[in-house]
C-alpha cells in the first residue's frame, strides 16, 4: 500500500506508543473531501509498517534524482499548499518548528498527497535523524521529547534495511564522485578510441605484372576527443596511426601513379597510403597524424552548421548503407555501400583530406537535407610543383555536395546524392578503381595533369524487411569532362545486398553483397577506353561480425572480384580478411 508523501515524517511529532505500529486504511482516505481531522492507528502484535510499497530501490531513487532540488523551510506558512484546516497541519508544523527537517519543493509546495515508497520514507527519516543528532550533539537533548526518541527508535528498527541501503549508496556515490573528480580527463571532453588488428591475404594476381600476396598483419588506431562547450555543440578532434599497406599494388591492380585506387581495397585502409596528395608530404607507418578536426553547432531549431579543417563527406552525410562501418561492417571499400557520388573528390579518404563548411537542415523526422563546400588544398597559399591539387580554399580542387535523406516509412531509408567537383589533375578521388587515376584516357600517354570537372549522381536505399533483415541497393553515375580538351567519360557503379542482425546471438551481424565496382561505361570526344580494359568487373562478398563482448568484435570475411579493374582475361582476385576491432 502507498502512504502520503512525508506522512511518515509527520509521525515523529505525534504521541505514539512504544508498541509496534501499523497504518490503518484511514491513513490515506479514499475520498480527500471527507478527510478526517485525525489519523487512526491500530496497535498490532507485529512491529510492521510494511508493506508501504513493493517497488524496488531503483525506481524511487531515480525518481528522487529527477525531482527539483528541495528547499528547506523554517515555517509551515512557507508551504503554499498546506492549510491550517489540513488534517496533518499540526503534526507538520511541529516537525518544521521543532526539528527543521522538512523541505519543500522550489515552488514552495509540500505536495503531501503524492504517494511515497519505503525508500523515500527512509530517506526522509534519515534526514530527521541527522537533524535530531545535531540537536543532541549541541547539548540541547531536552528539546527532544522521550516519546519522539522512542518513535525514532522504532522507525529505525523497522527501516533498518532501507536506511543501510541508502547510506551505502550515498557512501559509494561519494567515493565514485571523488574518484571521478580526481581522475577526470576534462570537464568538457570525452575520449573514445578504436583499434583494428587485421590479418589478410590475396590471390589472383594480374598475370602481366603482379604476384599473390603473403599473409600480412596490420593495425589502425584512432583516438577521438569529443568536446562540447554548451551541451548542444560538438568539437571532434581525431588522431590516428596505421601501418596498413594495400594488397592491390603487389597484386598488380592498383593505379601506377598514386597507388591510391583499386577494386581490391580493404574497407579500413586509408585512400592515400602515408601520402598527402595536396602537398606531396609523406609519413612513416604508424606515425600519429590529425585525421579529423570538425566543429558542429546549432544555429536554429532545425538548422545545424559545421566547419572543419580536416573533414570527410561521411562526417556530414548519414550513411544509408547498413554495411558502411569500417570497423564493424563490410571488409572491402566497395562493399561498404557508400555510392561513388559520396566518395568522389576524396570525400572518404580516411585522412580528413578536405576542409569543409556546410549545414544540416531537418524540417521533419522524415526529411533531412545536408550540403557542404570543401577544398582539399585550403591550407596551401600558392601553387608549386608539389601541390598537385592546387592552392587556396576557393582555388585548386574543390567540391560542392549535397544529400537528401528521406524516411517515408519507419523501415525505409532513401539517400539521394549530388556532387559538383573540379580537380586540378585528372582524377576522380573515389579510391574505388584504378580507373580513378588518369580517369579520362586520351591516347596512350599519361595525361594526369589535365584538369577535370565532375558531375556525380548517386542514390542508396535500405529496406528493413524485418527487424533483423535489411535489403540494400545503391548506384552512382559520374559524368567527367576535361576542361582543356574535348574528352568525356561516364563511370557507373552499383551494388545490392542483404544485411542480417543478431545472427546466432544478439549483437552479431552478417552481410552478403554483390555488385559492379566503378568502371568506364561510355566515352566521348577524344576519350577512349584503354585497350585490354573492356571487361566488366563484379564483386561478391560475405562477412560475419562476431561480437565477443561489448567492446570486442571479430569479423572474418572474403570477397571475390571477377574481371578485376575490367582487365580482359584477368583471373578472379580473392581477398580474405580477419578483422578484430577493439572500442573504448
Amino acid at each position: 500500500m502507498k502512504i502520503d508523501t512525508k506522512l511518515g515524517l509527520l509521525l515523529l511529532s505525534l504521541p505514539l506508543s512504544l508498541g509496534a505500529i501499523s497504518l490503518s486504511a484511514e491513513a490515506k482516505p479514499a475520498n480527500p473531501s471527507t478527510t478526517p481531522s485525525t489519523v487512526a492507528f491500530t496497535e498490532t502484535t507485529t512491529a510492521s509498517v510494511a508493506p508501504i510499497s513493493s517497488e524496488s530501490s531503483e525506481s524511487p531513487l531515480k525518481a528522487i534524482a529527477n525531482d527539483p532540488i528541495a528547499q528547506n523551510v523554517t515555517s509551515v506558512s512557507q508551504l503554499s499548499d498546506v492549510r491550517p484546516t489540513d488534517w496533518a497541519f499540526t503534526a507538520l508544523q511541529s516537525l518544521v518548528e521543532r526539528y527543521g527537517c522538512i523541505a519543500g519543493y522550489p515552488d514552495r509546495t509540500f505536495r503531501g498527497k503524492q504517494a511515497t515508497s519505503r525508500y523515500e520514507f527512509a530517506a526522509g527519516l534519515n534526514a530527521c535523524l541527522d537533524k535530531i543528532n545535531e540537536i543532541i550533539s549541541a547539548g540541547l537533548a531536552d528539546k527532544v521529547s522521550k516519546e519522539d526518541l522512542a518513535t525514532l527508535q522504532k522507525l529505525q528498527e523497522e527501516f533498518a534495511a532501507e536506511l543501510a541501503t541508502l547510506r551505502g549508496r550515498v557512501d559509494a556515490l561519494d567515493a565514485k564522485t571523488a574518484k571521478l573528480e580526481a581522475q577526470q580527463f576534462s570537464t568538457t571532453t570525452k575520449l573514445s578510441g578504436e583499434a583494428i588488428f587485421s590479418v589478410s591475404g590475396a590471390t589472383g594476381a594480374n598475370p602481366t605484372g603482379g604476384t599473390n600476396t603473403n599473409i600480412v598483419f596490420n593495425n589502425r588506431v584512432r583516438l577521438n576527443l569529443l568536446t562540447s562547450f554548451s551541451g548542444k555543440d560538438l568539437l571532434i578532434t581525431g588522431l590516428q596511426a596505421t601501418n596498413i599497406n594495400s594488397l592491390a599494388a603487389p597484386l598488380g591492380y592498383a593505379d601506377t601513379t598514386l597507388n591510391s585506387s583499386s577494386n581490391v581495397r580493404l574497407g579500413f585502409e586509408n585512400q592515400f597510403l602515408n601520402f598527402n596528395p595536396s602537398n606531396s608530404n609523406t609519413s612513416a607507418s604508424n606515425s600519429v597524424n590529425l585525421y579529423k578536426l570538425l566543429y558542429i553547432f546549432p544555429v536554429a531549431d532545425k538548422l545545424t552548421m559545421f566547419a572543419g579543417s580536416n573533414a570527410e563527406v561521411s562526417d556530414a552525410f548519414p550513411a544509408i548503407s547498413p554495411f558502411a562501418s569500417e570497423s564493424q561492417g563490410s571488409i572491402s571499400r566497395f562493399g561498404q555501400g557508400l555510392n561513388a557520388a559520396t566518395r568522389v573528390s576524396g570525400g572518404t579518404s580516411g585522412t580528413g583530406l578536405a576542409a569543409a563548411v556546410g549545414f544540416i537542415w531537418t524540417p521533419s523526422d522524415q526529411v533531412d537535407f545536408r550540403a557542404l563546400y570543401g577544398s582539399v588544398n585550403s591550407a596551401i597559399a600558392a601553387n608549386s610543383p608539389t601541390t598537385l591539387l592546387g592552392a587556396g580554399f576557393f582555388g585548386g580542387s574543390t567540391i560542392a555536395a549535397a544529400q537528401l535523406t528521406l524516411k517515408p516509412t519507419s523501415n525505409l531509408d532513401i539517400g539521394l546524392n549530388y556532387a559538383n567537383s573540379y580537380h586540378q589533375i585528372n582524377i576522380l578521388g573515389t579510391g574505388l578503381a584504378s580507373a580513378d587515376i588518369n580517369a579520362i584516357n586520351v591516347g596512350a600517354g599519361n595525361n594526369i595533369n589535365d584538369p577535370i570537372k565532375l558531375n556525380s549522381i548517386g542514390s542508396t536505399l535500405t529496406w528493413r524487411i524485418t527487424p533483423k533483415i535489411a535489403f540494400n541497393l545503391s548506384g552512382a553515375w559520374i559524368f567527367a569532362n576535361l576542361t582543356n580538351k574535348d574528352a568525356s567519360t561516364t563511370f557507373t557503379s552499383w551494388m545490392t545486398g542483404f544485411h542480417f542482425s543478431d545472427v546466432f546471438n544478439e549483437g552479431n551481424t552478417a552481410g552478403l553483397l554483390f555488385g559492379q565496382p566503378l568502371v568506364r561505361n561510355a566515352v566521348g570526344g577524344l576519350a577512349t577506353i584503354p585497350t585490354g580494359f573492356t571487361a566488366t568487373p563484379y564483386q561478391l562478398e560475405g562477412y560475419f561480425n562476431f561480437k565477443v563482448s561489448k567492446n570486442i568484435s571479430v569479423t572474418p570475411g572474403v570477397f571475390f572480384v571477377f574481371n578485376p579493374e575490367g582487365i580482359n582475361n584477368a583471373p578472379t582476385a580473392t581477398v580474405g580478411v580477419v578483422r578484430t576491432t577493439f572500442t573504448f
